[in-house]
Protein backbone atom coordinates (compact mmCIF):
# COMPACT_ATOMS: atom_id res chain seq x y z
CA UNK A 1 0.00 0.00 0.00
CA UNK A 2 1.08 3.52 -0.69
CA UNK A 3 1.28 6.31 1.73
CA UNK A 4 -1.92 8.65 1.38
CA UNK A 5 -1.74 12.51 2.89
CA UNK A 6 -5.08 14.73 2.69
CA UNK A 7 -6.69 16.33 -0.32
CA UNK A 8 -6.93 19.94 1.48
CA UNK A 9 -6.62 22.03 4.37
CA UNK A 10 -9.01 21.71 6.80
CA UNK A 11 -10.13 24.56 9.62
CA UNK A 12 -11.37 23.78 12.77
CA UNK A 13 -11.78 26.39 15.77
CA UNK A 14 -13.25 25.87 19.72
CA UNK A 15 -12.64 25.11 22.79
CA UNK A 16 -10.36 22.84 24.68
CA UNK A 17 -12.11 19.93 27.02
CA UNK A 18 -10.41 20.57 29.69
CA UNK A 19 -8.29 23.75 29.84
CA UNK A 20 -11.29 25.70 28.30
CA UNK A 21 -8.92 27.72 25.72
CA UNK A 22 -10.03 28.38 22.29
CA UNK A 23 -7.92 27.60 19.89
CA UNK A 24 -7.94 27.72 15.46
CA UNK A 25 -6.49 24.34 14.24
CA UNK A 26 -5.56 23.67 10.39
CA UNK A 27 -4.47 20.46 9.36
CA UNK A 28 -2.52 20.26 6.33
CA UNK A 29 -1.07 17.82 3.66
CA UNK A 30 2.58 16.86 4.14
CA UNK A 31 4.84 15.13 2.15
CA UNK A 32 5.82 11.65 2.20
CA UNK A 33 7.63 10.26 5.41
CA UNK A 34 6.51 13.30 7.73
CA UNK A 35 4.15 11.53 9.84
CA UNK A 36 1.95 13.83 11.93
CA UNK A 37 3.34 16.68 13.34
CA UNK A 38 2.27 19.44 15.60
CA UNK A 39 3.12 23.14 15.15
CA UNK A 40 2.02 25.02 17.70
CA UNK A 41 2.36 28.85 15.83
CA UNK A 42 2.15 30.95 18.76
CA UNK A 43 5.04 29.46 20.11
CA UNK A 44 7.54 30.55 17.31
CA UNK A 45 6.41 27.11 15.08
CA UNK A 46 7.54 24.91 17.74
CA UNK A 47 7.43 21.92 16.08
CA UNK A 48 5.94 18.13 17.87
CA UNK A 49 6.51 14.87 16.48
CA UNK A 50 3.68 13.00 17.17
CA UNK A 51 5.48 10.12 19.01
CA UNK A 52 5.27 8.22 22.34
CA UNK A 53 8.55 9.64 23.60
CA UNK A 54 7.30 12.82 23.76
CA UNK A 55 3.85 12.22 25.62
CA UNK A 56 4.37 14.67 28.93
CA UNK A 57 0.83 13.82 30.80
CA UNK A 58 -1.78 11.39 30.60
CA UNK A 59 -4.25 12.81 32.88
CA UNK A 60 -7.74 12.61 31.26
CA UNK A 61 -5.97 13.10 27.64
CA UNK A 62 -3.10 12.63 26.16
CA UNK A 63 -0.34 15.49 25.62
CA UNK A 64 2.71 15.96 23.62
CA UNK A 65 5.30 18.57 24.71
CA UNK A 66 8.77 19.88 22.92
CA UNK A 67 10.16 21.96 25.35
CA UNK A 68 7.70 24.37 26.89
CA UNK A 69 4.99 23.92 23.70
CA UNK A 70 2.05 21.20 24.72
CA UNK A 71 -0.51 20.34 22.48
CA UNK A 72 -3.23 18.50 24.62
CA UNK A 73 -5.65 16.23 23.87
CA UNK A 74 -4.29 15.08 20.85
CA UNK A 75 -6.21 11.30 20.80
CA UNK A 76 -9.29 12.55 18.35
CA UNK A 77 -7.33 13.77 15.63
CA UNK A 78 -4.91 11.32 15.74
CA UNK A 79 -7.38 8.72 15.81
CA UNK A 80 -9.24 10.26 12.71
CA UNK A 81 -6.29 10.50 10.73
CA UNK A 82 -5.04 7.04 11.63
CA UNK A 83 -8.84 5.71 10.60
CA UNK A 84 -9.13 7.19 7.68
CA UNK A 85 -5.94 5.92 6.40
CA UNK A 86 -3.53 9.33 6.93
CA UNK A 87 -0.21 9.16 6.85
CA UNK A 88 1.47 12.15 6.17
CA UNK A 89 -0.26 15.42 7.83
CA UNK A 90 0.68 18.33 9.55
CA UNK A 91 -1.30 20.07 12.58
CA UNK A 92 -1.08 23.72 13.65
CA UNK A 93 -2.61 25.12 16.41
CA UNK A 94 -2.29 28.92 18.26
CA UNK A 95 -2.99 27.40 21.26
CA UNK A 96 -2.42 24.61 23.91
CA UNK A 97 -5.52 22.43 23.57
CA UNK A 98 -7.20 20.63 20.63
CA UNK A 99 -10.90 21.87 20.03
CA UNK A 100 -13.15 19.15 21.50
CA UNK A 101 -15.93 20.30 19.10
CA UNK A 102 -18.99 17.21 19.68
CA UNK A 103 -16.81 15.32 21.93
CA UNK A 104 -16.14 12.65 18.81
CA UNK A 105 -13.86 12.74 16.15
CA UNK A 106 -16.42 12.71 13.52
CA UNK A 107 -15.87 16.62 11.60
CA UNK A 108 -12.36 15.24 11.20
CA UNK A 109 -13.10 11.95 9.29
CA UNK A 110 -16.03 13.47 7.87
CA UNK A 111 -13.68 15.99 6.33
CA UNK A 112 -11.38 13.80 5.18
CA UNK A 113 -13.77 11.71 3.82
CA UNK A 114 -15.53 13.83 1.74
CA UNK A 115 -12.79 14.56 -0.07
CA UNK A 116 -10.76 11.32 -0.35
CA UNK A 117 -6.98 11.11 0.32
CA UNK A 118 -4.16 11.79 -1.86
CA UNK A 119 -2.15 8.70 -2.89
CA UNK A 120 1.53 9.79 -2.50
CA UNK A 121 4.86 8.33 -4.43
CA UNK A 122 6.58 5.81 -1.59
CA UNK A 123 5.07 3.15 0.05
CA UNK A 124 3.64 2.68 3.22
CA UNK A 125 6.12 1.13 6.12
CA UNK A 126 4.28 -0.65 8.69
CA UNK A 127 5.77 -1.39 11.81
CA UNK A 128 6.31 -4.98 12.77
CA UNK A 129 6.23 -6.59 15.93
CA UNK A 130 8.88 -8.69 16.71
CA UNK A 131 7.44 -10.10 19.83
CA UNK A 132 4.53 -9.87 22.43
CA UNK A 133 4.40 -7.51 24.32
CA UNK A 134 2.40 -6.83 27.82
CA UNK A 135 1.77 -4.08 29.44
CA UNK A 136 -0.12 -4.62 32.84
CA UNK A 137 -1.77 -2.07 35.47
CA UNK A 138 -2.19 -4.49 38.83
CA UNK A 139 -3.59 -1.50 40.42
CA UNK A 140 -6.84 -1.11 37.84
CA UNK A 141 -6.42 -4.14 36.35
CA UNK A 142 -5.93 -2.96 33.12
CA UNK A 143 -3.43 -4.38 30.49
CA UNK A 144 -2.52 -4.19 26.64
CA UNK A 145 -1.24 -7.00 24.33
CA UNK A 146 0.39 -6.14 21.35
CA UNK A 147 1.08 -9.51 19.77
CA UNK A 148 3.08 -9.89 16.15
CA UNK A 149 0.40 -10.16 13.16
CA UNK A 150 0.03 -9.38 9.72
CA UNK A 151 -2.10 -6.47 9.51
CA UNK A 152 -3.69 -3.90 12.31
CA UNK A 153 -6.26 -4.73 14.75
CA UNK A 154 -8.02 -3.38 18.00
CA UNK A 155 -9.90 -5.41 20.57
CA UNK A 156 -10.64 -3.57 23.38
CA UNK A 157 -13.06 -4.48 26.47
CA UNK A 158 -14.21 -1.92 28.78
CA UNK A 159 -15.45 -2.23 33.10
CA UNK A 160 -16.35 0.70 34.50
CA UNK A 161 -17.91 -1.41 37.46
CA UNK A 162 -21.08 0.06 36.36
CA UNK A 163 -24.19 -0.95 36.36
CA UNK A 164 -25.74 1.26 33.13
CA UNK A 165 -22.80 0.87 31.01
CA UNK A 166 -22.21 -3.27 32.05
CA UNK A 167 -19.07 -4.19 30.23
CA UNK A 168 -18.77 -2.97 26.73
CA UNK A 169 -16.88 -4.56 23.54
CA UNK A 170 -15.51 -3.00 20.72
CA UNK A 171 -13.25 -3.75 17.60
CA UNK A 172 -11.25 -2.00 14.87
CA UNK A 173 -9.56 -3.11 11.66
CA UNK A 174 -8.78 -1.75 8.17
CA UNK A 175 -11.62 -3.03 7.27
CA UNK A 176 -14.20 -1.11 9.42
CA UNK A 177 -16.14 1.69 8.29
CA UNK A 178 -14.46 4.01 10.32
CA UNK A 179 -16.07 7.22 9.93
CA UNK A 180 -19.38 6.06 10.53
CA UNK A 181 -18.71 3.30 13.03
CA UNK A 182 -16.38 4.74 15.65
CA UNK A 183 -15.49 8.67 14.26
CA UNK A 184 -18.82 9.46 15.65
CA UNK A 185 -18.51 8.04 19.07
CA UNK A 186 -18.54 10.59 21.83
CA UNK A 187 -16.43 11.26 24.98
CA UNK A 188 -18.46 10.21 28.22
CA UNK A 189 -18.15 11.43 31.75
CA UNK A 190 -20.33 10.32 35.21
CA UNK A 191 -22.49 12.63 36.58
CA UNK A 192 -20.72 12.43 39.93
CA UNK A 193 -17.74 13.39 38.45
CA UNK A 194 -18.21 16.32 36.58
CA UNK A 195 -18.21 18.66 40.15
CA UNK A 196 -15.10 17.50 41.24
CA UNK A 197 -13.68 17.76 37.23
CA UNK A 198 -15.11 21.07 37.75
CA UNK A 199 -13.49 21.72 41.37
CA UNK A 200 -10.14 20.48 39.98
CA UNK A 201 -9.97 23.08 36.74
CA UNK A 202 -10.20 20.28 34.46
CA UNK A 203 -13.37 20.10 31.83
CA UNK A 204 -13.65 24.13 31.73
CA UNK A 205 -14.82 23.30 28.38
CA UNK A 206 -17.17 20.53 28.82
CA UNK A 207 -20.71 21.19 27.78
CA UNK A 208 -23.84 19.09 27.54
CA UNK A 209 -23.19 18.93 23.61
CA UNK A 210 -19.81 17.20 23.78
CA UNK A 211 -20.32 14.54 26.47
CA UNK A 212 -22.65 11.76 27.01
CA UNK A 213 -23.30 11.61 30.37
CA UNK A 214 -23.95 8.35 32.95
CA UNK A 215 -26.15 8.90 35.68
CA UNK A 216 -24.91 5.61 37.77
CA UNK A 217 -26.64 6.70 41.22
CA UNK A 218 -29.82 8.32 42.02
CA UNK A 219 -29.83 12.20 41.68
CA UNK A 220 -31.90 14.90 42.92
CA UNK A 221 -34.34 18.13 41.55
CA UNK A 222 -31.45 20.28 43.39
CA UNK A 223 -28.33 18.20 41.98
CA UNK A 224 -30.21 18.43 38.26
CA UNK A 225 -30.96 22.39 38.76
CA UNK A 226 -26.95 22.92 39.48
CA UNK A 227 -26.11 20.84 36.64
CA UNK A 228 -28.59 22.69 34.27
CA UNK A 229 -27.13 25.86 35.64
CA UNK A 230 -23.74 24.87 35.52
CA UNK A 231 -23.49 23.81 31.87
CA UNK A 232 -26.42 26.60 30.70
CA UNK A 233 -29.40 24.21 29.77
CA UNK A 234 -32.78 23.92 31.17
CA UNK A 235 -34.66 20.87 31.29
CA UNK A 236 -32.17 18.25 32.09
CA UNK A 237 -33.43 14.60 33.21
CA UNK A 238 -32.16 11.30 33.69
CA UNK A 239 -33.31 8.40 31.11
CA UNK A 240 -32.42 5.17 31.06
CA UNK A 241 -29.17 5.72 33.38
CA UNK A 242 -28.03 8.92 31.14
CA UNK A 243 -28.46 12.78 31.36
CA UNK A 244 -31.11 13.72 28.54
CA UNK A 245 -29.00 15.82 27.03
CA UNK A 246 -27.64 13.15 24.04
CA UNK A 247 -29.01 10.38 22.03
CA UNK A 248 -26.86 7.42 21.82
CA UNK A 249 -25.50 6.34 18.95
CA UNK A 250 -24.83 2.39 19.67
CA UNK A 251 -25.52 0.97 22.55
CA UNK A 252 -21.99 0.48 23.34
CA UNK A 253 -21.11 3.97 22.31
CA UNK A 254 -18.80 4.60 25.49
CA UNK A 255 -17.10 1.20 24.38
CA UNK A 256 -16.85 2.65 20.91
CA UNK A 257 -15.23 6.24 22.38
CA UNK A 258 -12.53 4.24 24.42
CA UNK A 259 -11.43 2.57 21.10
CA UNK A 260 -11.55 5.79 18.94
CA UNK A 261 -8.80 7.06 21.69
CA UNK A 262 -6.70 3.84 21.48
CA UNK A 263 -6.58 4.12 17.75
CA UNK A 264 -4.99 7.86 18.94
CA UNK A 265 -2.81 6.50 21.51
CA UNK A 266 -1.47 3.72 19.84
CA UNK A 267 -0.59 5.87 16.38
CA UNK A 268 2.01 7.62 18.37
CA UNK A 269 4.00 4.49 18.10
CA UNK A 270 5.21 6.14 15.20
CA UNK A 271 2.72 4.64 12.13
CA UNK A 272 0.25 1.56 11.21
CA UNK A 273 0.82 -1.22 13.24
CA UNK A 274 1.02 -4.79 11.89
CA UNK A 275 -0.17 -6.04 15.53
CA UNK A 276 -3.29 -7.76 16.88
CA UNK A 277 -3.91 -5.61 19.81
CA UNK A 278 -5.81 -6.57 22.84
CA UNK A 279 -6.88 -4.61 25.41
CA UNK A 280 -8.95 -4.85 28.64
CA UNK A 281 -9.88 -1.02 30.51
CA UNK A 282 -7.31 0.72 28.10
CA UNK A 283 -6.78 4.00 28.87
CA UNK A 284 -4.23 6.81 28.03
CA UNK A 285 -1.45 6.18 30.57
CA UNK A 286 -1.32 2.56 29.41
CA UNK A 287 -1.93 2.79 25.65
CA UNK A 288 1.24 5.28 25.61
CA UNK A 289 2.94 2.94 27.69
CA UNK A 290 2.25 0.80 24.95
CA UNK A 291 2.93 2.79 22.08
CA UNK A 292 6.20 3.66 23.84
CA UNK A 293 7.21 -0.02 24.20
CA UNK A 294 6.65 -0.37 20.41
CA UNK A 295 9.03 2.12 19.51
CA UNK A 296 11.75 0.99 22.15
CA UNK A 297 11.62 -2.50 20.31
Amino acid sequence: MQQHTIYNTYYFEGKGLHTGLYSHVAIKPAPVNTGIKFIRTDLADTVIQAVAENVSSTTRSTTIASGKAEVHTIEHIMSALTGMGVDNAIIEIDNMEMPILDGSASFYAKAIADDGLVEQSAERTYINIPQTIEIKDEKSGSWVRVEPSDKPSIDITVDFGSKVLGVQSAHWDETVDYANQIAICRTFVFFHEIEFLFANNLIKGGDVDNAIVIVEHPVSDEQLDRMSKLFNRSGLSVHEGYLNNLQLHFPNECGRHKLLDMIGDMRLSGGYLNAKITAFKPGHTINTKAAKAIREL
